[in-house]
Formats: C-alpha cells, sequence, structure tokens
C-alpha cells in the first residue's frame, strides 16, 4: 500500500454519556440513538458498558462484585463528519434532551478498504 493511500484525515467525535437503564418509549436509549445513527447514514456507532460513573445526582453506580450491577454508566460513540453529527445531534433533540452529548475533533486513519 502506497503512503498516498494511507492518511490521517480530520473527523469528530460524539460521545454520548447515559446510563443503562435509559429508555426512550420503552426501549434502552442507547439502542434507539444507534439505530437512528444507522438509518442517518452515519458512519458506524458503538456502545459501551462502564463498570463505574455518576452523573448530575451524584450518586455512583458501580459493578463491584459486593454491589449489585445495575444503572452502570453506557457511552454511545459516533465518529464521522462534523456537519454532519451536529445535523443528526439537532435532527434527534427529543432522543438526547436528557443525556450528556460531547462532540470533539479527531482524526482518523483512512487506508484502503478491503
Amino acid at each position: 500500500m502506497s503512503d498516498m493511500a494511507r492518511q490521517w484525515v480530520p473527523a469528530s467525535r460524539l460521545t454520548v454519556l447515559l446510563g443503562e437503564d435509559d429508555t426512550y418509549r420503552h426501549r434502552p436509549r442507547y439502542h434507539e440513538i444507534v439505530r437512528r445513527a444507522r438509518d442517518a447514514g452515519l458512519a458506524g456507532a458503538s456502545v459501551w458498558r462502564g463498570v463505574e460513573g455518576y452523573g448530575v445526582s451524584s450518586h455512583i453506580h458501580t459493578a463491584r462484585l459486593l454491589d449489585l450491577a445495575e444503572r452502570l454508566p453506557v457511552m454511545v460513540m459516533i465518529i464521522d463528519d462534523t456537519a454532519r453529527l451536529r445535523a443528526f445531534v439537532e435532527s434527534n433533540a427529543d432522543l438526547l434532551d436528557s443525556v450528556t452529548v460531547a462532540l470533539s475533533p479527531v482524526e482518523v486513519f483512512a487506508g484502503v478498504r478491503r
């Protein structure tokens, strides 16, 4: 592969922080975010379940052995073009109104796809 085929390109990362028990119309909110990201044609979305965290309430949720693993933090990450991510957030304000949403610049290593 030549050096011209591999390069770092600017993009943005949309990070959504919420709890695993957050729902939207009786479904997991993180699932609805991923479904809408796919339907919007965004490059991809991933969901991570955390082991410990806290939010506005300052109550720590944890998966430690002695505690019940409930209400753990969840992070949804979507990487795409900045304008496309901003448009996604604006058009899905009803879904994202009760969660923490952050947009950060990143660089993506773009090589030849097989």
